[in-house]
């Protein structure tokens, strides 16, 4: 598998996401479960298929971008709201960036670590172990660490914001029993993590949302920043519905390349 995705990685970015615009549109013809789920997440937050076809291909995209950016050359990434990271950096606390399932994620902390510096993501372990030495390993890059979802990765990412490095996270995954609430996210209930927020209390850390836009043809990624608008909620329950209401905000910018096929809306192994 690791020979495979070396020898795709040479491939150019814009024929990659050719290839995925197919895996996706077979993916989402091939499964029933899979399509219907995509559907219901979308008509959830009020799109319909026809509003946001372009996301089954981005789906796709996906998938096909990671052997590059796992073991190809650092991607061409664009900033938009730079500033905002140059300000929080000057503070010396640490940055905590919360990014949702949209555009290239991978990209967006690729790019921080090219040009500002030490980051550690937050990751879920692949369930299959013989994909793990491949995700495991590849992930890893100069001044880009991974935390697992274990105290482990906790303590990890603690440390790195204590040093004034900078954290990020998918705050719309969700999370194992124990470690989220139940709060709106499209208007519908949905286990949402507590971590980013207790990360941010603790240490002070600034709080900036990121996004990374696929740019047609192959032509890179752009980040968009924003800042966290106000005070931060101290009670879980709140500061979760908050970061969900913030993730929505950012998915509305670009729902064409948000992942809805992803089962947002489970109950994690536990709960009742």
């Amino acid at each position: 598998m690791v020979t495979l995705f070396r020898a795709l990685a040479v491939l150019p970015l814009w024929l990659l996401h050719g290839i995925g615009v197919i895996l996706g549109w077979l993916a989402f013809l091939g499964s029933p479960t899979y399509r219907r789920r995509f559907a219901a997440n979308a008509r959830q937050a009020g799109y319909g298929i026809g509003q946001i076809g372009g996301a089954v291909a981005a789906a796709g995209r996906l998938v096909a971008e990671a052997p590059r950016l796992w073991f190809g050359a650092t991607p061409r990434v664009l900033w938009s709201g730079a500033e905002l990271i140059d300000a929080a950096l000057a503070r010396g606390r640490g940055i905590v960036f919360l990014t949702p399932h949209l555009g290239c994620f991978e990209a967006t902390a690729q790019g921080y670590a090219g040009r500002f510096g030490p980051i550690t993501v937050l990751y879920r372990p692949a369930r299959k172990a013989w994909l793990r030495p491949l995700v495991d390993g590849a992930r890893a890059r100069h001044n880009l660490a991974t935390a697992p979802t274990t105290l482990a990765g906790v303590k990890q990412m603690l440390k790195a914001l204590q040093a004034g490095q900078a954290v990020g996270l998918l705050p719309d995954q969700v999370p194992p029993d124990g470690l989220g609430v139940w709060a709106p996210f499209f208007g519908k209930p949905a286990y949402t993590m507590t971590l980013s927020t207790r990360l941010a209390r603790q240490t002070g850390a600034a709080v900036l949302l990121a996004w990374g836009e696929r740019l047609a043809w192959g032509r890179g990624y752009r980040i968009h920043l924003r800042a966290w608008p106000g005070e931060m909620p101290t009670e879980p329950q709140a500061a979760a519905a908050e970061v969900n209401a913030q993730m929505e905000a950012l998915i509305r910018e670009c729902p064409s390349q948000y992942l809805w096929g992803y089962e947002r809306y489970k109950a994690p192994k536990g709960t009742h």
